[in-house]
């Protein structure tokens, strides 16, 4: 998934991606406010990939790693 700009649904979900989740809880959680809102255009829904990064990052921070 890219680092900036605009990701679509299946990008975010795709096996292996980033959020492993069903396409109903994303939804359920986009309606709760838990889950950034997604922009219209046209057609077409999507994400800023920002957005979503940063909700990855705060749902598994980074470890630190013990020298």
């Amino acid at each position: 998934m890219p680092r900036s700009g605009l990701v679509r649904l299946k990008q975010i979900l795709a096996p292996g991606g980033p959020l492993p989740l069903s396409k109903s809880t994303f939804w359920a959680k986009v309606k709760t406010g838990e889950f950034p809102q997604p922009v219209r255009l046209g057609g077409t829904t999507a994400w800023r990939a920002e957005e979503i990064w940063e909700l990855i990052n705060k749902r598994n921070p980074p470890t630190k790693t013990k020298r």
